[in-house]
């Protein structure tokens, strides 16, 4: 299920950026409009945030399965990972709408044509004349950024458990099975 969820999130977020480049680079243009710069923002705001968090939903779901195997039906449940899932699309979708909404409102100065085949909230900044609201956007991306360093050290943390776990496993066969169990995900 969280498989399936991880790649469905993987296809969009390639989704969101290789037609617009692909398109431009046939038509010799490099340029992306208004709206879809705002589309294209926040469409892959709101996938790589979601996948992100799927990973993080899968490192647990690793350490509960190797650490603590008698638990994992309780603990993880279909519903359990469903409700899981949910909350990470709906994590992404609050994180998207959040930095496509302020970023968006900023009011530019130097037109609204983006030169990239991808809009980058960078790019957008550049062409800001509000310094209060660039602020704003940044005291975002700080807020993202410390959101998705939590997730990381949850990730290394549930991983270190996970060899911990299994190198305490007293047979080479017991180990190595685990590993190649593990090790795909």
């Amino acid at each position: 299920f969280l498989l399936l969820t991880l790649s469905v999130l993987d296809l969009g977020c390639i989704s969101t950026t290789v037609p617009k480049a692909t398109a431009n680079s046939l038509w010799d243009n490099c340029y992306i409009s208004y709206k879809g710069c705002v589309a294209q923002l926040f469409f892959f705001l709101f996938l790589i945030s979601a996948e992100y968090c799927v990973l993080t939903i899968m490192a647990y779901d690793r350490y509960v399965a190797i650490c603590q195997p008698l638990h994992y039906g309780t603990l993880l449940g279909t519903r359990a990972c469903a409700h899981m899932a949910a909350a990470a699309w709906a994590s992404g979708f609050l994180t998207a709408l959040l930095h496509t909404a302020n970023t968006f409102s900023l009011p530019l100065c130097q037109g609204n044509a983006v030169g990239q085949f991808f809009c980058e909230i960078p790019h957008i900044l550049k062409l800001s004349c509000s310094h209060t609201e660039y602020l704003r956007e940044v005291g975002l991306i700080v807020i993202s950024a410390s959101f998705v360093s939590g997730c990381f050290v949850f990730i290394m943390v549930s991983y270190a458990e996970i060899f911990k776990a299994v190198l305490r496993i007293p047979s080479e066969q017991g180990r190595q099975k685990t590993f190649s169990t593990c090790l795909p995900h």
